[in-house]
């Protein structure tokens, strides 16, 4: 492909020009995953009222490295409140739109929720965020008498039936609980152990819906290869942002492999 008079007597950026095209297009195309179109199903922008914005990055970091071709979507439909995050209480008399606020994390480039097909993507990710269990879900307020959104609802079921992976964390693994029988889900830990687990009791929900919760650490995911779902602890264990991101990454790979691409 170059010789080695090439390489010793000429510099580097003539060295990559006298490069054949096949090896060239190697460096840039060794992804791989690079074949695989992801979907990411957003629920607002910040962790009290919408999305996580770590884990969505984190997500969005390790399809990147994995070489996936990925599409942002979210629901449009409005915020069950607005929370001020520097009180940590609700912002009276503010409403904004899911959709909108979820722009924020894709930088704009955002689909409504309504036009996500299972047959347009090999895999769909849900970030978590108090979003999932208040604008996905009614989770937060009515518990185990939640209700899904009939799009995130349609999705999860479309994708299941056409034995897609689908990949969950944080708090987003009650909604394939409720929304797939006997599915297997982690939310890390059954115990809070002193606070490091502080929403460990979410583990009962999950058994009350009548899918399977197994233990995992944050920086582990838990796959269910019958139903093809990926689950990974993320921000419901109070670690260090690394060991979250971690454990993200250990649930977008299995996501990947699950293609089968």
């Amino acid at each position: 492909m170059f010789s080695v008079r090439s390489v010793l007597s000429k510099s580097r950026p003539v060295l990559l020009l006298q490069l054949k095209p096949q090896l060239t297009s190697f460096i840039h195309t060794s992804a791989k995953y690079s074949s695989v179109k992801v979907a990411v199903v957003l629920s607002g922008c910040g962790v009290y009222d919408g999305t996580e914005i770590h884990e969505a990055s984190a997500i969005l970091v390790h399809l990147s490295r994995g070489g996936a071709e990925v599409q942002m979507f979210a629901p449009d439909v409005a915020q069950m409140h607005v929370i001020d995050h520097g009180k940590g209480q609700p912002a009276e008399q503010e409403s904004r739109n899911v959709l909108a606020e979820s722009a924020r994390i894709a930088r704009g480039n955002i689909t409504d929720l309504a036009k996500l097909k299972a047959s347009n993507h090999d895999a769909v990710i849900f970030p978590g965020g108090f979003g999932a269990a208040k604008n996905l879900s009614t989770f937060a307020v009515d518990g185990t008498d939640c209700k899904v959104n009939k799009e995130v609802e349609r999705i999860l079921k479309d994708f299941h039936k056409a034995g897609k992976p689908i990949g969950l964390c944080c708090i987003s693994p009650v909604l394939a609980a409720k929304v797939l029988p006997g599915v297997e889900v982690t939310v890390g830990h059954e115990e809070e152990q002193g606070g490091k687990w502080p929403y460990a009791g979410t583990a009962q929900a999950i058994t009350a819906f009548g899918a399977k919760h197994k233990i995992k650490e944050v920086t582990e995911a838990h796959v269910d290869p019958k139903n093809k779902v990926v689950t990974s602890p993320a921000f419901m264990c109070e670690t260090k942002l690394h060991l979250i991101f971690d454990g993200i990454g250990a649930m977008v790979r299995d996501v990947l492999k699950l293609t089968g691409k």
